[in-house]
């Protein structure tokens, strides 16, 4: 076990709730960079600079959808981890208390043994 009061087992719980929403707003923003594109068409002016974004966007079509894939996984894998040590640690925390409980109840019940006998 670790010293100082400190457990062996530390995961930074509500920075890893957040990961998975944040993963998937990245996914979302990296889909709309053609609107985005699109949106400042007639503030560009030359037209030559529109086509280019145009063919980039149409270049990084397939691997958007590649990385928005993996994205989608590393989401649902964080959320899985949290949820799973949730309840992991709603189970150990139930035992403990389970095991406090009836360390307590067996107790009580040699106080009352040693009162049937006269404590001998």
């Amino acid at each position: 076990m670790g010293g100082k009061g400190k457990s062996d087992l530390s995961i930074p719980l509500t920075d890893l709730e957040d990961y998975g929403s944040r993963l998937r707003s990245v996914k979302d923003r990296m889909n709309r960079t053609k609107k985005t594109f699109e949106s400042y068409k007639d503030d560009i002016g030359d037209s030559g600079v529109y086509d280019a974004l145009d063919d980039f966007e149409s270049n990084w079509e397939d691997g958007r959808e590649d990385i928005g894939q993996q994205l989608d996984q590393l989401a649902e894998l964080s959320d899985a981890v949290v949820r799973e040590f949730k309840k992991l640690d709603d189970d150990l925390a139930k035992k403990a208390k389970d095991s406090v409980k009836a360390g307590k109840e067996k107790g009580k019940g040699k106080e009352k043994e040693k009162g049937k006998d006269g404590g001998k």
